[in-house]
């Protein structure tokens, strides 16, 4: 029974947490904004398509047609702005996410220095003597 449990929280460990947790969970959920925004853009996108095809096709309402030319022109529009949006965002949080990254590594390989230097110097102490 030991053994079972043992092998089904072997995937449940995780790594330690960084002292930025806060900072990364906040990347990622603009990370998942950012995606939901740019799956409204296309939703929105496509209704307007479809809208503009159905003004198209009644041919009952032929002096409205220029208005189903007007909703396929905005739907490329607002394809074109949801995807430029959504790259631009992307890329400001790469760089966000590479920064508090590069500054936890930092921290640790300070912290690994700073104890290094303190073994050093106990070392050099213990010679002296």
């Amino acid at each position: 029974m030991q053994k079972d449990a043992k092998k089904l929280f072997r995937f449940l460990r995780t790594k330690p947490v960084p002292a930025n947790t806060n900072e990364i969970l906040a990347l990622e959920r603009t990370k998942l904004a950012n995606e939901r925004t740019l799956l409204s853009y296309i939703r929105s996108s496509l209704y307007l398509l479809l809208g503009g095809i159905g003004l198209l096709q009644l041919k009952d309402f032929e002096r409205i047609n220029w208005l189903g030319y007007v909703a396929l022109v905005v739907c490329v529009i607002f394809l074109a702005v949801g995807i430029f949006r959504y790259v631009l965002l992307y890329r400001r949080l790469y760089k966000w996410n590479r920064v508090l990254f590069a500054n936890s590594i930092t921290d640790k390989v300070e912290k690994q220095a700073k104890k290094n230097e303190v073994d050093k110097n106990e070392a050099k102490s213990i010679e002296k003597e």
